[in-house]
């Protein structure tokens, strides 16, 4: 890559040219080609990954592991065309020591590499519960190809399987295993699942067709450990209530745990996650976070509309750019289980201030949930017919007032559009009704 001018830019900060990215997930290939498309680019990226393989959807794992893609098509770059921009990819090796003094790292097979401006960018992990038996053999996390790789395989022979975790990731792994002819249940600690994103009603509705389809749903269940076959493996997992189910595997899917270990044992300041500012930049000014590592305000991430919005901050930033800072922002849910239409944002529940709008089809497994504040849309929940959800979502982010079109809203957008025309209409003639009427009155 031709190297930049180190001008500063006027309005922004002088371009940070040698900037190394650990990580080669999403978030680093994202930020990769976010920092190729600034006016002034650093003249120098690396990244390095502790994975084998360039960078890859991992959005993409529930259907791999169902079957239903081949492991190519979760490439999002591949080496050569990393190497065509002049980017220095690393795959295979893991860092395993900042040195913020020297601006240098330290990675497991002895490279130095050096940085004028650091990026974590190291994701996170499957959290996994604190119980006796957590480390058998048998148990499994579900992040990576590796993780795909080796449900698939415990999956040929058939058999059982226990999904801790009825929220996105857990459905979604339960789904894959019974595509593959597994006998999969499902333990949700809450009493419904995807508690944090869908309310009673559409939970109900979730879990009938899950069931239809032959999975086992286990709600308010609290594990209290797994047992051990004698060997070392997996063989039941018992929950606190005395339950006991027999099984030959176990997909822990019950959250994540950021990835900060490196930057809490390079001194960053850290909480649940790396501390950042609005520009992503951590308690070091030449080193920044992104992503699930890091942590925002009281924030960590685990979905990647917000991470998008914070590579956009960052790339700016880096290649010298004036920039607003990140600013936290909703974000919906969608289901990715083949034939569950599914659509999310705002809170579960309603309170009391709110006014809520529901039509419910049980015949054909539609259903719709609104919660409006002052005429404004604050929360949505749909399932079934999901199509009014982007533009939903859209009003909320806008903080649009729906007053005007409030008994169309649970139809969609074709609707309420020619309602709020039909209401800026009348507003313009009643505007020009008084203009009119003034003089009149003036001249009496």
């Amino acid at each position: 890559m031709t190297p930049t001018s180190q001008a500063p830019i006027p309005g922004g900060t002088a371009p940070r040219d040698r900037v190394l990215i650990i990580g080669n997930g999403m978030a680093g290939q994202r930020l990769v080609e976010a920092l190729l498309a600034q006016p002034a680019p650093p003249s120098q990226i690396t990244v390095i990954g502790a994975e084998r393989v360039p960078a890859y959807n991992r959005i993409l794992l529930s259907p791999l592991l169902a079957g239903e893609l081949d492991p190519d098509a979760l490439t999002l770059r591949d080496a050569d065309w990393y190497a065509e921009r002049g980017v220095e990819l690393i795959l295979g090796d893991r860092v395993e020591r900042i040195e913020r003094q020297a601006r240098r790292v330290i990675t497991a097979s002895g490279r130095r590499l050096d940085y004028e401006r650091l990026v974590l960018a190291t994701g996170s992990r499957p959290a996994m519960p604190p119980v006796p038996g957590i480390e058998l053999q048998g148990v499994h996390g579900f992040r990576d190809l590796d993780d795909a790789a080796t449900l698939t395989e415990c999956a040929q022979g058939g058999g059982n399987a226990v999904v801790i975790g009825g929220g996105l990731l857990g459905l979604e792994a339960a789904e894959g295993l019974r595509k593959r002819g597994m006998a999969v249940s499902v333990l949700q600690r809450a009493s419904r699942l995807m508690n944090r994103q869908l309310d009673a009603t559409a939970a109900g509705l979730l879990e009938d067709e899950l069931a239809s389809r032959g999975l086992t749903v286990v709600t308010d269940a609290r594990l209290a450990a797994v047992e051990d076959d004698g060997h070392g493996r997996v063989a039941a997992v018992r929950l606190e209530d005395g339950r006991r189910l027999a099984t030959d595997c176990v997909v822990v899917a019950a959250g994540i745990t950021p990835n900060a270990e490196l930057g809490r044992d390079a001194g960053l300041d850290s909480d649940r996650a790396i501390r950042v500012d609005a520009h992503l930049t951590t308690s070091d000014p030449a080193i920044h976070a992104l992503g699930e590592c890091c942590q925002f305000e009281q924030h960590t991430y685990g979905l990647v509309e917000p991470i998008w919005r914070q590579v956009e901050v960052l790339a700016a930033h880096l290649a010298g750019e004036a920039v607003s800072g990140y600013v936290e922002q909703p974000s919906a849910t969608k289901l990715k289980v083949s034939g569950v239409s599914l659509f999310a944002f705002g809170p579960t529940e309603a309170a009391p201030e709110h006014d809520v709008l529901s039509y419910h089809d049980p015949e054909r497994g539609d259903y719709r949930r609104l919660l409006l504040r002052d005429g404004r849309l604050e929360g949505v929940v749909l399932y079934g017919d999901t199509r009014i959800g982007p533009w939903a979502f859209e009003q909320a982010l806008a903080g649009s007032d729906l007053n005007a079109c409030r008994q169309a809203l649970l139809f969609g957008p074709a609707d309420v559009e020619a309602l709020l025309e039909a209401a800026a209409e009348d507003a313009d003639r009643a505007a020009d009704s008084a203009h009119l009427q003034r003089p009149v009155e003036e001249a009496a």
